[in-house]
């Protein structure tokens, strides 16, 4: 596959990402990450209003799991469709589908309808967050790629900072609809941004590679099944004893059909690539995971407002920050950044869970927090380097779907689990406890991984 990427001489550092060939695409895609990332968080922030103004409440769950289904499915046909015709067509097509479902859902009369943009907002999401890893591959030289996805992880600060305080803003005095409609706006100037940047720098591969192979419809069809065993396990596990049945079902459908979208070996954790894919789930599962609970036990057990609360989640995404720039300025053993990352990652989420207690001051949490944040900001970025170099010319986005799919996945699963305990047990202080020590050993076990991803 044909690309327009130059190396730097022999011996010279790489260009900045912001250098002038390199500034309207990296600007671009940085702009669709945020508002990609702002739309996650607000949604989020803003769906109880959404859920209650539109007589939806039980229909909460399916706002959310909806939406993550959708983006299974199109991250395996995203894949597949960016390595056979190269990634302009379904960057632009997500794009696009992103936009739309934006629109159905601020525009909705009725939850269903809601529900309907969600789906296609997963749609065009999963899309384009595909094309973009393929995008960083054929456009940016090797020695550029861990700034490039040090800028795109850092992308997701703004809206940790700014993204719930905005959204109440909306939600009181201009309207919850505006939460979904105030994005579209944005999306133009910067896909527009891109589009400048990409003109003429990305060659589509031969007509005879763009035919998908024999096995993409059945790659088609176990991205399907996944998605409805997550979303069975996402639904069920906030319906506690009731909604026993739909967790374990979905367990049971992602054990046998997950496997199908993986590399083979991921969850031996087989040297190489497919250690990199659990390695990415294991990590971003606990990170994610970890984000759900820490604001429930500050406003639960420590009195904390959720203001507070939030504020005190924007330190993390500082620290992810931080490590995602210092992880794109030097060369690093790329195995020991990740053994010191999860290491961080399973120490910070560990003694964050230490707020339970009164005797312990608000200070010691929050700096236990920080570590976690700049734990997962080393681990993320150089999971994604890894994949591009582990990729064989014309893998990037079946490898990439892989890497996301089970990022997703994974985040799903560890969620759902402790969910269910939180929810089918009284929420005693030793409850929190219980959760935060099984997402700081899936944490753990993501350090001992780490080892692997080598071949």
């Amino acid at each position: 596959m044909s690309s327009a990427v130059t190396e730097s001489p022999v011996g010279a550092p790489p260009p900045g990402v912001l250098s002038r060939p390199y500034r309207a695409i990296s600007i671009g895609m940085v702009a669709l990450v945020l508002l990609l990332a702002f739309e996650y968080l607000a949604v989020a922030t803003a769906m109880p209003v959404v859920a209650k103004a539109l007589d939806g409440l039980s229909l909460y769950g399916l706002a959310f799991s909806g939406s993550m289904a959708a983006s299974v499915i199109a991250t395996v046909a995203g894949g597949r469709w960016s390595d056979a015709r190269g990634p302009v067509a379904p960057l632009w097509a997500g794009v696009g589908g992103f936009t739309l479902g934006l629109l159905i859902a601020g525009f909705a009369p009725t939850m269903n309808i809601l529900i309907i943009g969600r789906f296609v907002q997963g749609i065009g999401g999963g899309l384009f967050s595909v094309a973009l890893y393929v995008v960083v591959a054929q456009v940016f030289p090797p020695a550029m790629h861990p700034r490039a996805f040090s800028l795109l992880a850092a992308a997701w600060v703004l809206p940790s900072v700014v993204g719930p305080a905005i959204t109440g803003a909306l939600v009181e005095h201009a309207g919850w609809r505006w939460v979904f409609l105030g994005i579209p706006i944005f999306v133009a100037p910067a896909a527009l941004l891109l589009w400048r940047g990409l003109a003429g720098r990305i060659t589509p591969p031969p007509r005879t590679d763009a035919v998908p192979s024999a096995g993409f419809g059945m790659r088609l069809v176990w991205g399907g099944v996944v998605a409805v065993g997550a979303a069975l396990l996402q639904y069920g596990s906030g319906l506690g004893g009731r909604g026993l049945v739909l967790p374990a079902a979905g367990l049971l459908i992602l054990a046998f059909a997950l496997p199908r979208l993986l590399p083979r070996g991921t969850l031996r954790a087989g040297r190489g690539f497919p250690a990199v894919v659990l390695l990415r789930g294991l990590a971003a599962g606990a990170s994610f995971a970890a984000d759900v609970f820490v604001p429930l036990m500050l406003t639960g057990e420590r009195g904390l407002s959720p203001t507070q609360a939030g504020l005190f989640l924007t330190g993390s995404a500082l620290s992810w920050s931080l490590a995602s720039w210092i992880q794109g300025r030097g060369r690093y053993d790329r195995t020991r950044l990740l053994r010191l990352g999860t290491a961080l990652l399973a120490s910070g989420i560990a003694g964050t869970s230490l707020l339970v207690f009164d005797v312990v001051p608000l200070a010691v949490g929050l700096g236990a927090w920080l570590v976690a944040g700049f734990g997962i900001g080393l681990v993320y970025p150089t999971l994604s380097v890894l994949t591009l170099e582990l990729s064989e010319p014309g893998e990037e986005g079946v490898n990439s779907s892989s890497l996301q799919i089970g990022e997703s996945v994974f985040s799903v699963v560890v969620i759902a689990v402790t969910g269910a305990v939180f929810a089918g047990l009284d929420t005693a202080w030793w409850v929190y406890l219980v959760c935060f020590g099984v997402i700081a050993g899936q944490a753990a076990l993501a350090t001992v991984t780490a080892g692997r991803v080598r071949r």
